[in-house]
């Protein structure tokens, strides 16, 4: 037995066969009716020989998806302390309510009076967004953070726009989220790119020097990437502005201060809120998500219609601003994400939404506590709902990098947290325990980080070759990006 093994835990690696690697010829799941129509011939469009489907039973194939199910790893299966990202365990009522027929069984298209109960619904979540924001008029269409982003960014161009004043820049601070200077970008903005203090806010000074009359808005998430509040967050907001431009808040990291302070409130004249993360909706796989952006009087009128209204009867219908941008998105957005996130908030009310984000800041502050002692914290200083390790020091002692320390945490059952973000952090690992998580998930989380820190001074090498326990080990990274192997081909003496 090697020493990697030695050293690994227990648990066994998931291994198994194709689909067409398992069955036989005679194998059958169900057999199709006699043809009861008459035979056409499709001449030259008819197949020359049969496809090459697999042979199985049910049994085989309930079997089959049952392994590559568990292969998978979700909230519901571990602990996902992906630093901002908000991988938080999503109430099953939520998934009861978006499968109500009432909802599920409905088509876009039907007449308005049809469907005032969806409408009803809507038009609810727009005003309880609102209040969590803190701004006054909302839209549900963005069916992402960044698509979000970028509706509030456009929706900030054409008010710029419309008082003949369009400006060239955007300034976007260095601990930004990647997707920031991207939409500035598609937007036709330019980029500058504001410091950060060695606090880990805004470096307010660099901030007042970069501002004048050409640029359109700072883009600022608040908590930040390093989970940390702004402590200049009024004085940032003021001197943005006092030079004419607008303040755009990236609502990724709201989590932590539901109930508690609100973008509008600090300043922020428009929002994006991530409904997949903060208010415990599905996520990831590439969607659905939802990214409604809330903004302020003054921006409405440019929103992307149409948003849901009410009628002098009490009833509900569909506006659009009279300014608009136009259409983001089909319709009203992913509504069955959007239905899940109602559900949320109706389920917590305001006591419980203030309580996750208590409970959330609670959870990342004992686990940087606990940490700290065996890992450097980029800023240690009292965080929000997630805090930065950095392993700058472990690579230049022991050749063991943050990336190393990912791939081991799969062995111990543990989805890594994000690595290499912030930038800004030398080998940065970034954690979010959420507030779904109990003390003994943190406890041990943090046993086994310390446990991992150990052997990467006492064996680094065990480190450079994990994971050992899944279903594939490290793959070439950037291979798997750039040269992926999609296709299915069969080892020799296997049946096509």
């Amino acid at each position: 037995m090697s020493t990697h093994e030695r050293n690994s835990p227990t648990r066994e690696p998931l291994t198994g066969t194709l689909i067409f690697e398992r069955g036989a010829a005679e194998s059958r799941c169900v057999e199709a009716p006699a043809l009861d129509v008459p035979a056409v011939s499709l001449g030259e469009h008819a197949r020359t020989a049969a496809p090459a489907l697999p042979h199985v039973t049910e049994v085989d194939i309930a079997r089959h998806y049952e392994r590559l199910a568990s292969a998978n790893f979700g909230v519901d299966s571990g602990f996902y302390p992906l630093g901002s990202c908000t991988m938080k365990y999503n109430p099953k009522i939520d998934e009861w309510a978006c499968r109500l027929p009432g909802f599920a069984g409905l088509h876009p298209y039907q007449p308005e009076e049809t469907v005032q109960g969806v409408l009803e619904l809507m038009w609810g979540l727009q005003e309880s967004l609102a209040e969590v924001a803190g701004l006054p008029a909302v839209t549900l269409q963005p069916a992402a953070g960044a698509h979000g982003e970028l509706t509030g960014l456009l929706t900030i161009r054409a008010y710029h726009t419309a008082h003949g004043d369009p400006r060239k820049r955007v300034l976007v601070p260095d601990s930004a989220h990647g997707t920031n200077p991207a939409t500035v970008a598609m937007c036709g903005y330019e980029v500058v790119q504001v410091p950060s203090d060695d606090r880990g806010g805004v470096d307010l000074e660099a901030l007042r020097s970069l501002l004048d009359t050409d640029v359109a808005a700072l883009m600022l998430t608040n908590p930040n990437t390093l989970g940390l509040f702004d402590e200049n967050i009024l004085a940032i907001t003021t001197a943005v502005h006092e030079v004419g431009a607008l303040a755009y808040c990236d609502g990724a990291n709201l989590n932590a201060i539901l109930g508690k302070t609100r973008p509008g409130d600090m300043g922020f004249d428009a929002l994006h809120i991530n409904l997949h993360k903060t208010f415990a909706t599905p996520h990831g796989g590439g969607g659905p998500g939802a990214g409604p952006v809330a903004v302020t009087d003054a921006l409405a009128p440019f929103l992307p219609g149409p948003l849901v209204g009410t009628t002098p009867d009490g009833g509900f219908t569909l506006v659009t601003p009279p300014r608009s941008i136009g259409r983001v998105r089909s319709f009203l957005g992913n509504v069955g994400v959007l239905v899940r996130a109602y559900t949320y908030i109706r389920a917590l009310g305001g006591r419980g939404l203030t309580e996750v984000a208590e409970q959330a800041v609670l959870s990342a502050n004992y686990l940087r506590v606990l940490l700290s002692g065996a890992w450097p914290v980029a800023y240690d200083r009292v965080c929000m709902h997630e805090f930065v390790l950095s392993g700058g020091a472990l690579r230049k002692k022991h050749g063991v990098r943050t990336l190393d320390v990912a791939k081991r945490l799969l062995d111990y059952g543990y989805h890594p947290p994000t690595v290499y973000f912030p930038l800004i952090v030398d080998e940065a690992m970034m954690i979010e325990p959420t507030e779904t998580e109990g003390k003994a998930t943190l406890d041990r989380f943090a046993e086994v980080l310390s446990t991992i820190a150990t052997e990467a001074a006492e064996d680094p090498d065990l480190l450079h070759g994990a994971p050992y326990t899944t279903p594939v080990r490290r793959l070439d990274e950037a291979a798997a990006v750039k040269e992926p192997d999609l296709a299915w081909k069969p080892r020799e003496g296997v049946r096509e």
